[in-house]
């Protein structure tokens, strides 16, 4: 069988366009709240979220489990009614306070979790269920089309209870993306299946929407899914998107603790600033970014992520391995310092060392992230 290969707190500054694509969809200052179940008021789903979302681009909703992201993904889809701000699909409100268009006049198409497959119905069918114009043979033409182009053409007379759980998967796909929608919602679209299988067909789906020109929102719990699909992810917590960026400046430039933490595994470590620019860590100097000018003395925390410290046998710098994990191709390494401060390293699983030998270490970052001392806040 062929497979494709390959792999919202807003800011209070104004959000980062980013790039020059026209806005397919925008959220703005949106509130979402669910009464109380004992009457004593409402709970904030969301809070002032806002964001935009550019036409062919895929987007991500990142948080932990009841943030609000689903409840967000719902609300765009026109099953839950908004409090106060506005959705817009190509600059027309589609949801606000006063103004509620239905779920089935939006365009927009939605993949389910469990993947909604009628059980009765063949490929070719579940695909073709949506389209709700034209002469049957026209619809299985066209039907047999997305099936091609999310290659399971040879499937079309198979039923759901014959596929494995990414076929399934991508026949969803097919079937929300075969009426032309303006915008596709999955909501956790890989949480049914096994891990080794999510990151190869979070690649095989991002492809599949790129080269269909497919607009997505995703929402998710998993990073690694998120940075496997997206362009644009918002990360969540209570109701708020804290910071909207590119995948890499997610992981490079957090806007703060919150994401720092979220975002990789990574440990904080004290440092002091130098003159000259550097910081001085337990582990050595590091040179600040350019741009960053803090007074020498200055206590900071200084993050720390596992593919920060590289395993050095030549190096006189040495720490305790505590914990591992064995994850295939490398071990992460849970590692304790003199001080005993942990971090974490990634080291090549031929270096199989013992829980309680001392291993060789060495500062591999390029890029270095502080924050204020929260001592001193």
């Amino acid at each position: 069988m062929l497979y494709i290969i390959c792999v919202f707190n807003q800011f209070n500054a104004k959000i980062k366009e980013m790039n020059s694509n026209p806005t397919l969809m925008s959220l703005e200052n949106i509130a979402i709240q669910f009464p109380r179940q004992d009457g004593s008021g409402v709970i904030d789903i969301a809070k002032g979220l806002s964001f935009n979302l550019p036409q062919g681009d895929i987007a991500c909703l990142l948080g932990p489990s009841g943030c609000g992201k689903s409840t967000v993904l719902r609300a765009i889809c026109g099953f839950e009614p908004l409090q106060a701000g506005e959705i817009k699909i190509h600059g027309k409100i589609v949801s606000s306070k006063h103004i509620r268009i239905s779920p089935a006049e939006r365009k927009v198409g939605m993949v389910f979790q469990d993947f909604a497959l009628f059980p009765h119905l063949n490929v070719l069918e579940n695909v073709t269920f949506g389209l709700r114009v034209g002469s049957f043979p026209n619809l299985k033409q066209k039907g047999m089309q997305w099936l091609e182009r999310v290659s399971l053409q040879d499937k079309a007379t198979a039923y759901p209870h014959e596929l494995s759980g990414g076929q399934q998967q991508r026949v969803a796909l097919a079937r929300a993306m075969a009426p032309e929608p303006d915008l596709i919602l999955l909501d956790e679209p890989f949480s049914n299946l096994d891990i080794d299988l999510r990151e190869r067909l979070a690649d095989e789906m991002r492809n599949i929407l790129k080269a269909n020109n497919v607009t997505a929102l995703l929402v998710t719990h998993d990073q690694f899914e998120a940075f496997a699909i997206a362009d644009h992810i918002g990360i969540m917590n209570n109701g708020r998107i804290i910071q909207w960026d590119s995948p890499y400046d997610l992981y490079h430039k957090p806007i703060d603790r919150y994401v720092a933490e979220f975002i990789g595994r990574g440990v904080f470590i004290q440092g002091q600033t130098q003159a000259g620019g550097s910081v001085h860590i337990e582990l050595g100097q590091m040179q600040l970014d350019e741009g960053m000018h803090l007074p020498a003395g200055k206590q900071i925390d200084v993050l720390l992520r596992a593919d920060d410290i590289q395993h050095d046998d030549q190096s006189p710098m040495q720490a305790e391995v505590v914990r591992k994990t064995f994850r295939g191709a490398d071990f992460l390494y849970t590692l304790k310092l003199n001080s005993g401060q942990e971090v974490f390293a990634f080291v090549p699983s031929h270096h199989n060392h013992a829980i309680g030998e001392k291993i060789g270490i060495r500062l591999g970052a390029d890029h270095v992230v502080t924050f204020q001392d929260k001592q001193n806040n």
